[in-house]
């Protein structure tokens, strides 16, 4: 029946003349108890060809107070059901209309539950206990039906995902939405895995269908089994990983262009404020993530959507071994599908999807924006990259604002990294020296120098991390200094070398400036000793710091390139031994007494034992050497030479488990932190879908043009 018929049957004047809209008059009369369908056979197949007024749905409910609610359980259980029940109309308009109508309705009731009724109420109120089973899972089985199938609109596809979001992301903390019991029992695991195999779908729905899966997997994983987690870990779909693979590493990619266009712009004005920008770097930050987003968020909820990315690539990192595959399979930088669609096409797609019609305009507004911005053309050069590599780019970026908003951001890209430097494939495939690539690393600005962006060429993936490392190191050194950041980055760097000394690779990297910057770390935590120590354990990042040391000295022959880099490892130790024998009295100092450091200063000055050996050995003799020579100065070429034939007469102490570490574990040092972030996430995905308006009819026009 044509939406236009039933106008005149459905309209109602009010007192003062005004039309009301027939949706909203049925509704008003649902809501106050009446039964508007009784003597009309075909009501529901018309009101779902209705244009729905979601904001309306929303604020009946809003309206009426929790207990209200419960007296009126009846007429939104029968509302659900009908809904369910139009799921399976022959017009996408209708299926439309009814997953429009289920969003609000989830929407509004845990809104509602949530300002004073039990948790499982929400069941009772929504669908009903004695008929939740069977909708839920008549309602889950079409929605993977439309999810899979190849049939059903990308419309009405894209709100089958929004909708199932909406519900999963429905509290604060997803393991507290008994709603998502019914997504257990009810899998949606192969309609997702369908998307990620289908290009085209993909291509459309891949950003959801990656959100959707990263909550399912969150949800109850410390407590309970999580099918979605065992399914996830033992994926094997050579396509669905790709699929998967693909999406993170255009979605990354298209943000790091974003990044390089903001610095390209480094010199204008900014003008929110009307002053310079120049090379500032807050400036340069801000404008850079205000770019990946189009809209009225904050750039706390612009990270969040970051951080989405970040947690569906660790999630996929950290259960699933064949991903690593994925990981680093090399492709050209021109094969990759940009997010970018054109303004038309947007419409088209996208301003039907979205559960609330204030949503869409963002997705519209943002492929508009994409399609303007530079994006990979046929004059750009293309060169070999993988996710892992633009990864790498990203996190050198996300680095930059660990101490702001950034900071959980931050850290899931390098617990993500640890996680890769311990598995052995992927060692292997880093350190190969048959396989380079070319990664562009983004560099803090510092007063010192004026160029923020380092490309690596012609090297290994390991080598790129070193880098990175290294940069990170010396880049953040502060008075409040982050002990979580150094410890991550240290602990990638002793795990590389880990595998190094057990595979016995010799890495041709320019190990100079890795130790440069580990004795930068040393003489700064010595130098701030008085303002650390209160509040940090600066031992225990001083202990890690010297067991790389004592990595090197004890096997660095078994994993240097060359016999001369192990004595230029000698000669640093060397050249800057009052470093060490400053940390060696620091340490001695607290040992000492009964400060709360006491057990940790007293390990670190056992372990400077053989830094100690080696400067107490070669310094008399390189004095020595230079008093015979009636020399001065002695160059770097002379120092060598006397510790090359001083080596025999150095006695070392062979120490325990310099190439051991505590394999990674989310649980328990990681679940508070992740708890967090999932909560971060779905605050920030409700206040996303209610940020701008777009008339539904634009929704209603789109469909029709469809039918």
């Amino acid at each position: 029946m044509a939406e236009d018929s039933s106008v005149g049957k459905f309209a109602k004047r009010t007192s003062h003349g005004v039309v009301k809209e027939k949706f909203v008059t049925i509704y008003e009369r649902l809501f106050a108890g009446a039964d508007p369908s009784e003597g009309r056979a075909g009501f529901w197949d018309e009101l779902f060809l209705l244009k729905v007024n979601v904001v309306f749905i929303e604020q009946s409910i809003d309206e009426i107070s929790p207990r209200e609610l419960l007296d009126k359980k009846d007429i939104v259980n029968s509302l659900f059901v009908k809904c369910v029940e139009m799921l399976r109309a022959d017009r996408p308009i209708r299926v439309v209309n009814a997953l429009q109508t289920l969003c609000a309705l989830v929407r509004a009731v845990f809104r509602k539950i949530a300002s004073g009724l039990a948790g499982f109420d929400v069941i009772d109120v929504l669908v009903g206990f004695n008929a939740a089973e069977t909708e839920m899972q008549s309602l889950i089985s079409r929605i993977a039906d439309f999810l899979s199938g190849e049939s059903a609109a990308v419309s009405v596809k894209n709100l089958a995902l929004k909708f199932l979001l909406v519900l999963v992301t429905a509290t604060d903390n997803v393991s507290e939405n008994t709603m998502i019991e019914y997504l257990m029992m009810n899998s949606v695991f192969e309609a997702i895995v369908a998307i990620f195999a289908s290009p085209s779908a993909r291509q459309e729905h891949g950003y959801d269908a990656l959100l959707l899966l990263t909550v399912l997997v969150n949800y109850r994983k410390y407590e309970a089994a999580n099918p979605y987690i065992l399914k996830l870990s033992v994926l094997d779909d050579e396509i669905a990983l790709n699929g998967l693979g693909v999406v993170l590493s255009s979605t990354l990619t298209q943000w790091n262009r974003h990044y390089v266009e903001i610095e390209s712009r480094g010199g204008n004005v900014d003008p929110a404020t009307g002053t310079a920008s120049g090379a500032g770097f807050f400036y340069r930050l801000t404008s850079f993530i205000s770019s990946m987003f189009v809209g009225g968020e904050q750039p706390k909820e612009r990270l969040r959507m970051n951080e989405a990315i970040l947690l569906a690539l660790y999630e996929a990192v950290h259960l699933n071994r064949n991903f690593i595959t994925v990981l680093t399979q090399t492709h050209s930088s021109q094969s990759l599908p940009s997010p970018a669609k054109s303004l038309g096409h947007a419409v088209e797609q996208t301003a039907s999807i979205l559960l609330h019609p204030q949503s869409a305009l963002s997705s519209v507004a943002a492929a508009a924006t994409a399609t303007a911005a530079p994006t990979t053309t046929a004059n750009q050069p293309s060169y070999p990259v993988n996710l892992l590599g633009t990864f790498l780019t990203y996190t050198s970026i996300a680095l930059q604002s660990y101490k702001g908003s950034g900071g959980d951001h931050s850290r899931l890209c390098l617990i993500t990294l640890t996680c890769i430097v311990e598995d052995q494939y992927a060692n292997s495939f880093i350190h190969d020296p048959n396989i380079a690539f070319k990664v562009t690393l983004q560099r803090a600005h510092m007063r010192h120098r004026a160029t923020t962006t380092t490309q690596t060429l012609n090297q290994s993936l390991a080598s790129t991390i070193l880098d990175l490392m290294v940069e990170t190191l010396v880049s953040h050194l502060a008075k409040n200094l982050s002990c979580d950041l150094y410890a991550r980055c240290l602990g990638i760097i002793h795990r590389l070398l880990c595998y190094q000394k057990r595979c016995r690779v010799r890495l041709p990297y320019h190990w100079q400036g890795l130790w440069s910057s580990l004795i930068s770390v040393v003489k700064f935590l010595v130098a701030s000793e008085a303002q650390l120590v209160a509040s940090l354990n600066l031992f225990a990042l001083a202990h890690r710091v010297v067991s790389i040391f004592n990595l090197f000295i004890t096997y660095g022959d078994t994993f240097l390139p060359s016999p001369t880099t192990y004595d230029e490892l000698y000669y640093e130790l060397i050249r800057v031994h009052q470093v060490f024998e400053n940390l060696y009295a620091v340490a001695l100092r607290h040992s000492t007494t009964d400060g709360a450091w006491k057990t940790h200063a007293a390990k670190v000055a056992n372990d400077l034992i053989n830094i100690r050996a080696i400067v107490n050995h070669f310094v008399p003799k390189i004095d020595s050497f230079s008093s015979s020579k009636q020399i001065a100065a002695l160059t770097p070429e002379q120092v060598l030479e006397v510790v090359r034939i001083n080596y025999d007469t150095l006695t070392l102490k062979l120490q325990d488990n310099l190439d051991h570490y505590e394999k990674y574990s989310e649980k328990p040092y990681e679940t508070t932190f992740f708890t967090s972030l999932m909560r971060s996430l779905t605050v920030g995905f409700r206040k996303s879908i209610t940020l701008h308006n777009l008339q539904q009819s634009t929704v209603i026009q789109e469909l029709a043009t469809i039918e």
